[in-house]
């Protein structure tokens, strides 16, 4: 597939030829006059313009380029980069042709093990992202970092305010788990997130995550991908959306959980939306979201393959349950200290899935109790 029929290249001015040789605008390969070869490359930066999908339109600048003039200037950590910066997609003649466009692209980039890096746009434009990985065959998991859950139904709803359950009503169904992340109760109707625990969906609102940043590492592990609308942060930390919302993610936070999702194994696509740099003049969300960025590569280079749970990089327990012959096995990776949950349908004894937990899970499994993500997995394998 020739991806550059797809995409514009960006201004030169975006990487000047002065460029500090330690930064990462000096190693990595852009479209600015020869559309890169991006089949070499560990990931691959796609900008996104396309804002039909929200009922503010669009910003009068290119919000993918003022991240990435951020980006650029950051310096490049240790390990080798083998990152692409493909340019600019050029949107379709309707939103739902941007949809396909993006899908075809991010699933090309998928069967050549480039992850895809999506930057700008509204957040509706995940469901192109979503559509990608009906081409894998099998099922898959993704989460969403946002303040508000994205499923309203009534017609008149915008793309922005409706994609999420577009994307768990979609038929032929090839989704096993979805997250939601950092939510905030107040901006959520009962009746959603009482939907999303009845599909035996994880969530995990705002105060949870601000307590403690580290409950959201398992869910960010279990995802194939993740999309990450902006409006998640607080306006202190990113002035870069619309309605103003002092309350959300600090940036510290935020750069965290996009370590987490570079860090995951399993993650094949990253989507980073809904910057409007109109709202952004001193270009601290520009600078907020670049460094999620750089966050994210670093964590994509320190993956450490913990995938094969019956090698000797894994410590292995079997916690019995009191009063039955059932036990709960557990992985723990010696390196990073990572835990694993093996479920084993109730149903069909020959299915089973190892899970991401938390060392609190087995915890609360060597107290005698089942763990929630146990439950909830043992629901979904039905």
């Amino acid at each position: 597939m020739n991806l550059a029929i797809f995409f514009d290249p960006l201004p030169e001015e975006l990487v000047p030829p002065l460029i500090a040789p330690t930064t990462l605008g000096a190693h990595l390969t852009c479209f600015l006059d020869t559309f890169p070869d991006w089949r070499d490359a560990d990931m691959a930066i796609i900008g996104l313009n396309e804002w039909r999908g929200s009922t503010a339109g669009a910003p009068a600048r290119h919000g993918a380029n003022a991240v990435r003039q951020r980006f650029y200037q950051l310096q490049k950590g240790a390990a080798p980069l083998r990152l692409t910066d493909l340019g600019n997609l050029r949107p379709g003649l309707t939103l739902e042709d941007t949809y396909r466009r993006l899908c075809e692209i991010v699933a090309t980039l998928l069967e050549h093990n480039t992850v895809p890096i999506l930057l700008g746009g509204s957040h509706d434009l995940d469901y192109g992202q979503f559509l990608a990985y009906e081409t894998l065959d099998r099922a898959v998991s993704f989460a969403t970092v946002d303040a508000r859950v994205d499923m309203a139904e009534h017609d008149s709803a915008a793309a922005e305010d409706s994609h999420l359950r577009r994307m768990l009503m979609h038929e032929p169904s090839f989704l096993f788990n979805f997250a939601q992340l950092a939510h905030q109760q107040y901006l959520a109707t009962p009746e959603v997130l009482a939907a999303l625990e009845k599909l035996h969906f994880e969530t995990l609102r705002l105060g949870a995550v601000r307590t403690d940043v580290r409950q959201a590492e398992p869910l960010l592990r279990q995802a194939d991908f993740v999309s990450f609308d902006v409006a998640a942060l607080r306006w202190q930390d990113a002035p870069a959306y619309s309605p103003a919302n002092p309350f959300g993610l600090t940036s510290e936070e935020a750069a965290q959980l996009a370590w987490y999702a570079g860090h995951n194994d399993q993650l094949s696509s990253f989507g980073l939306y809904g910057y409007r740099p109109d709202h952004d003049p001193h270009g601290l969300g520009a600078a907020t979201l670049a460094t999620m960025l750089w966050y994210f590569v670093e964590g994509f280079y320190h993956r450490r393959g913990e995938t094969d749970f019956q090698s000797t990089r894994f410590k292995r327990y079997a916690v019995g349950l009191p009063g039955t012959p059932a036990k709960l096995v557990f992985y723990k990776a010696k390196r990073t200290e990572k835990w694993w949950l093996e479920v084993e349908s109730l149903a069909d004894s020959a299915i089973k899935r190892v899970v991401p937990c938390s060392y609190e899970d087995y915890v609360y499994a060597a107290q005698g109790d089942l763990p929630n993500r146990w439950i909830l997995t043992q629901a979904l394998l039905g």
